[in-house]
């Protein structure tokens, strides 16, 4: 295949079919073919990032999910971001989220900042 940058639907299922040949091939990542691979995929998540993006998920709800994965309660918050009743509120959208508690959760909870600012 003669690697280009993919423009239709039609050339990125093209893409999409030979890199699952060469998948089922196994081929070796340091073979010709398997350059010629990742160069495939750096092109496929090229087309994929640009038509089919994925928007980021709500900051509230992307600190919740954390703060639940961690297995911390409201309480534990309170110490690092203000009043049980500020967790409270912020955390039911009723106070903003803003740059420096975004600060805050990414720097406790490992939160992007892209998420966070989003």
């Amino acid at each position: 295949m003669i690697l280009k940058l993919i423009k239709t639907k039609k050339e990125y299922l093209a893409y999409l079919d030979w890199v699952d040949e060469l998948f089922d091939k196994k081929v070796s990542r340091s073979s010709p073919e398997g350059e010629e691979l990742q160069v495939a995929l750096l092109l496929i998540k090229q087309y994929e990032d640009t038509h089919f993006p994925i928007p980021f998920p709500d900051p509230i709800d992307a600190i919740k999910a954390k703060m639940e994965e961690r297995g911390l309660k409201n309480k534990d918050l309170v110490g690092k971001i203000g009043s049980k009743g500020y967790v409270s509120a912020l955390l039911n959208r009723r106070k903003p989220l803003n740059l420096e508690l975004a600060k805050i959760f990414h720097r406790e909870l490992g939160i992007p900042a892209e998420v966070l600012l989003s």
